[in-house]
């Protein structure tokens, strides 16, 4: 069979043909012919020569075209263009790149046009920024040039939180990259003045190195520890005692003393002391916002998820296309055959089948008719539909769900608690301590009050006791993401071991999400493989889930009066005789297998074959299962299908407790349920109705593949396929809530240890500012023992 010269898909005629280089190409329809005719006129042709893959169907349509023109609206435009005055600029996401070639011929087309400034396409994430001048060119005539030479390019909206948490990690690498260089060149200088306490030094050497550290440190201590002063103000703003308080006050007066006797060439200096103890801090503040972060590149496209046009009918029946925010409860709508719905509301002519996965997370789709309530983000598979608004998008299910979501995350437990309570005691103690000697010393040797009081703060600040959870957090991250597990929030290293209950999703967790073609039952002495063709055949122009299970398989060619029936199945003509394809309550059979999913096949109204689908559980769910249970975890399966099925895959993994047919809303009030009487929760999900819950568990994962909301809901995610991966994340976390516990140990028995040396003036600030480093780096090298256990 011939193949489109543009995107490769099968031409069942040659009525679309072109002459490109003196030989006759054919292609599949006028929409593929039109965009190779602009490419060739654009003097674009070695784009073929170059492409690594079939190129985008050129399907231009021309009401998508004519709907290019609301995007030129100042009220859709101010959500993701930035407008500088002579110039505009945007990032779109891109359908239908395959390879480099792509990137090239919409950046050549895109520039030939007037008024294009710039424009940059990215072949990994699909998207594209474009900037342009909006006197000589609209956005309208740009998403045009786009699907010229087919492409379909849309809006893409990104998360001003995601953004912000970017500008903050770069901002901490900046500072921990100055302080980490200092530190290095500091050291150096530290090891010549070191070493005149074993060897003399020459006095214009020693002064030499003095003021060199001193000049290194200055911008450490005015840039790199610039957060830990803005901290600790605000915290005495708010009359709280937090680390950066004493963090601070040990600096200033390590530095202050430090720069004293550089300039007065008397007393010791500190400044490797500083300029790593602003280093290691701030790695640990850096690791400790990254876990909080969420990644700005995760290629969540929400604006997708809801159409931003909608087709509304006017008071005369005429059409007209609207912001689909606009739309009020009353407006009449038309939602075309595989179009996404742009509002909740009713049927009120005709019936179609919808993909409700993005808000049941079933993949299913389900016959909706005239008088049922349909929701925003569903999809028609196969029918048009005329629909009742029954709510704005804002009071729509699916911002329900994300408000659900946004009400849970507000009830998440903190990280660290136990830290910072002893913090703040364990600061105001030291204080108080350090008060108390400077005036003991200052009655009975005023000349070393200074000193020892410095050595006082310097030798117990708390930097150990800071640094002893986020390095843990580090070292247990690092490893879990080498074991295929991304932490997006702390705390579930520290929630994780205590977990007595997991919730588990059905539909792309515990299974596949793909059907397959598991036995083929034969009620007439046909062979069986004659039966699967015919399914095969059938289905061959579907893209239904269940017909996907026959795709790939052999098929027979020259069907006729092929018929879609909604809700149903197939049918269509094949050497004379009548076939249907479909669900038994079609065909009018009695289907003795409810627990199975099934689909007949007739023949001239008499069934010949009964095919058994499966959507096939995960290798090891069920080894996750009684993994969890020997460990005396309850393990609950809670899913919005309720049909059999759910109840034979509880039956299959031999769960605990089975709730089937629930909504988002029944989800969260079960995990509710379950956590005030006394458990603590862990749920595994991948879809957006499980957001909510999601973000209501104590801790929660998400699979890899599921959608954007539930991944930036939950507070891990699996990075593969295989569920044990949450078994070894468990056993990650008890690992490091032991070595949590033993850096709170050390760091808390080492200061107790020192305080009373420093106090009696027995220890010098020097051996003070080394051991408070020291001390550091037990914490930091036990953490690291994560990464071998």
């Amino acid at each position: 069979m011939a193949r489109c010269f543009h995107c490769a898909e099968p031409v069942n005629d040659h009525h679309y043909g072109l002459e490109i280089k003196g030989i006759e190409q054919w292609f599949c329809c006028p929409g593929c012919k039109a965009v190779a005719e602009t490419i060739l006129g654009c003097g674009l042709a070695s784009y073929y020569e170059h492409r690594t893959a079939p190129g985008a169907r050129g399907e231009l349509i021309p009401v998508e075209l004519a709907a290019m023109a609301h995007y030129d609206l100042t009220e859709v435009q101010q959500d993701f263009v930035t407008d500088s005055g002579r110039e505009r600029e945007t990032q779109l996401s891109v359908e239908g790149i395959t390879c480099a070639a792509c990137a090239w011929l919409i950046e050549r087309h895109l520039f030939s046009l007037p008024g294009v400034r710039y424009i940059n396409v990215n072949t990994t994430t699909h998207r594209a920024r474009v900037r342009w001048d909006p006197e000589r060119i609209a956005l309208s005539e740009l998403l045009k040039g786009f699907a010229e030479v087919g492409y379909r390019a849309y809006p893409f909206q990104a998360q001003e939180q995601e953004a912000r948490y970017a500008r903050e990690v770069k901002q901490y690498l900046y500072r921990m990259g100055l302080a980490g260089l200092a530190s290095m060149q500091v050291m150096m200088c530290a090891i010549a003045l070191y070493m005149d306490l074993l060897v003399s030094v020459e006095e214009e050497f020693l002064i030499y190195f003095k003021w060199i550290s001193l000049l290194l440190s200055t911008p450490v201590m005015i840039y790199s520890a610039q957060p830990f002063y803005v901290n600790a103000w605000r915290g005495l703003k708010q009359r709280h005692l937090s680390m950066d308080l004493s963090v601070s006050l040990a600096l200033i007066s390590a530095f202050l003393a430090s720069a004293w006797a550089t300039v007065f060439n008397t007393g010791e200096v500190y400044y490797d002391s500083i300029t790593m103890f602003v280093f290691f801090l701030l790695l640990g503040r850096l690791l400790e916002l990254r876990a909080r972060r969420k990644a700005s590149e995760s290629g969540s496209n929400l604006a997708r998820q809801v159409p931003l046009l909608a087709t509304r009918l006017n008071a005369a029946g005429d059409e007209e296309l609207v912001v689909a925010k606009q739309l009020q409860a009353g407006d009449r709508i038309r939602v075309l055959a595989g179009a996404t719905l742009p509002a909740d509301g009713v049927i009120c002519e005709g019936q179609a089948t919808l993909n409700e996965a993005m808000l049941t997370g079933e993949h299913l789709p389900v016959l909706r008719q005239c008088g049922e309530l349909v929701y925003a983000g569903t999809i028609t598979t196969d029918s048009p539909l005329l629909i009742d608004v029954t709510a704005p998008l804002d009071s729509s299910r699916i911002a329900r769900i994300v408000q659900l979501q946004d009400s849970a995350l507000a009830d998440k437990p903190t990280l660290a608690v136990l830290a910072d309570i002893l913090s703040r005691y364990f600061i105001a103690a030291l204080l108080v301590i350090a008060a108390l000697v400077w005036g003991f010393w200052h009655l009975h040797d005023p000349a070393r009050a200074f000193w020892v009081t410095l050595s006082v703060l310097v030798a117990t600040c708390p930097c150990a006791l800071a640094l002893a959870t986020p390095t843990a957090l580090t070292s247990a991250t690092a490893r879990l993401t080498r074991s295929g597990v991304l932490l997006r929030r702390g705390h579930v290293l520290d929630v994780l071991p205590d977990v007595d209950r997991i919730v588990l999703d059905k539909t792309g967790t515990l299974t596949t999400g793909a059907i397959r073609l598991v036995r083929t039952c034969a009620l007439t002495p046909r062979p069986l493989d004659e039966l699967t063709t015919l399914a095969a055949t059938l289905e061959a122009r579907s893209e239904h889930p269940i017909a996907r299970a026959f795709h790939g398989l052999p098929t027979y060619p020259d069907i006729e009066d092929y018929q879609l029936v909604v809700g149903a199945g197939v049918t269509a003509t094949l050497a004379g005789h009548r076939y249907q394809l479909g669900s038994a309550r079609w065909l009018g059979v009695h289907d003795d297998g409810a627990s199975e999913l099934t689909i007949w096949l007739a023949e001239d109204g008499l069934p010949i074959a009964r095919f058994v689908l499966e959507d096939s559980l995960r290798a090891e769910a069920a080894s996750l299962v009684h993994t969890l249970q020997a460990a005396h975890v309850s393990v609950t399966l809670l899913t919005g299908d309720s049909s059999a099925q759910a109840a034979l895959v509880a039956k299959q993994l031999g769960v605990d407790e089975l709730v089937q047919g629930a909504s988002p809303d029944d989800k969260l009030a079960y995990l509710k349920a379950r956590q005030k009487a006394g458990e603590i929760t862990l749920m595994l999900g991948d879809g957006v109705n499980d957001a909510p819950v999601l973000a209501g568990a104590h801790v929660s994962f998400a699979m890899a593949g599921g959608t954007d909301l539930a991944k930036n809901s939950a507070d891990a995610i699996l990075l593969g396929d295989d569920l044990h991966r949450l078994l070894e994340a468990r056993r990650i976390a008890r690992l490091t809530r032991h070595l949590i516990r033993q850096n709170f140990a050390w760091s808390l028995g080492y200061n107790l240890l020192v305080l009373p040396l420093a106090a009696c003036g027995w220890l010098p600030p020097y051996l003070a500012a080394a051991g408070m480093s020291l001390s550091s780096l037990v914490v930091v090298f036990n953490s690291m023992r994560l990464g071998r256990l």
